[in-house]
């Protein structure tokens, strides 16, 4: 009976795995193609004269705090000030 149990929740956990497993393959295709879609995004605006570079540091910039922001840019303006680039 203890091995009938055993194969039962082995089973169990092996049908768990394959659905985490096949779910975290939908994912990382669905993860593909919002990455495709960015890319686009950054490709047409390059075609229409914006410098993707600059759009992708004000999205970094925009995902901080304000005072976290402002902390960074202090710093490194003290940090540009020493090396005489200001």
């Amino acid at each position: 009976m203890a091995d009938a149990e055993f194969e039962g929740s082995g089973q169990v956990a092996a049908d768990e795995l394959r659905l985490l497993i096949e779910r975290a393959e939908r994912l990382e295709e669905e993860k593909k193609g919002i990455a495709d879609d960015i890319k686009d995004v950054f490709g047409e605006a390059k075609a229409r004269g914006y410098d993707p570079k600059a759009i992708k540091k004000i999205m970094s910039i925009r995902k901080k705090k304000r005072e976290e922001y402002q902390e960074e840019e202090a710093i490194l303006e003290v940090y540009m000030q020493a090396l005489g680039m200001l």
